[in-house]
């Protein structure tokens, strides 16, 4: 059995929820898991879930955010199920995040923009997830940017590879890439005070991490 977790996304200048990202679980042993191998998750059974959890979530929220890999991005059964989706969930914006994960065939720029014109007349918006480290760096993303919603730079990603201590400069770049682009930038991965201060000192606005509210299961 599957099931969303969520974590909420926070506008700190507000004080105010603008939206959550769904994390996927599944069940196993009355336990609740990161599943091997997400792309053996039937594409049916995720749409699924994410109309029934976005269905709740109307007039609470204004978006809920969904990971693909780039192969994910551009499958067209993939991208019917998640229109599909969509029009059973709106007002709510379904935010599609291209993670930094390497799949086992190349995506060409023109593929993902072509995609990206495709879900954008389905109102479905692209977020390039994890900016900065593994296959999303600034010179792989640079042509894709202007076609982007939004950017996540996620701190966890830096902490994984004890590079913790470029995280300010790094971020400082994306937050001037972010404004040059008209980019939202929402930093990830803010556990603790020092991270919440950090990012007030930098006045990036828009959050995620445990320090604001750990990932919990959406009961359907």
């Amino acid at each position: 059995m599957y099931r969303y977790f969520l974590q909420p996304q926070i506008d700190v200048l507000n004080n105010s929820l603008i939206g959550y990202e769904m994390l996927i679980r599944q069940q196993i042993d009355d336990k609740w898991v990161l599943p091997h191998d997400f792309a053996s998750i039937p594409i049916d059974v995720q749409a699924d879930l994410i109309q029934r959890t976005a269905q709740k979530l109307i007039l609470k929220i204004g978006s809920v955010s969904y990971n693909v890999n780039r192969s994910q991005f551009i499958d067209p059964t993939i991208a019917q199920a998640i229109i599909d989706a969509q029009q059973q969930i709106y007002p709510i914006t379904l935010v599609l995040e291209v993670t930094e994960e390497i799949t086992d065939k190349a995506i060409s720029t023109q593929q993902l923009i072509d995609q990206v014109h495709y879900f954008d007349e389905h109102g479905i918006q692209l977020s390039l997830d994890d900016v900065g480290t593994g296959v999303n760096t600034y010179d792989h993303l640079e042509p894709v940017l202007s076609y982007a919603s939004e950017i996540k730079f996620a701190m966890q990603n830096f902490r994984q590879e004890d590079c913790a201590d470029e995280i300010p400069d790094n971020l400082k770049f994306w937050k001037k890439i972010a404004e040059e682009y008209k980019l939202r930038l929402i930093l990830e991965g803010v556990e603790n005070q020092a991270e919440h201060d950090m990012a007030n000192r930098l006045q990036i606005d828009l959050r995620q991490g445990w320090f604001y509210g750990k990932p919990h299961l959406f009961k359907l």
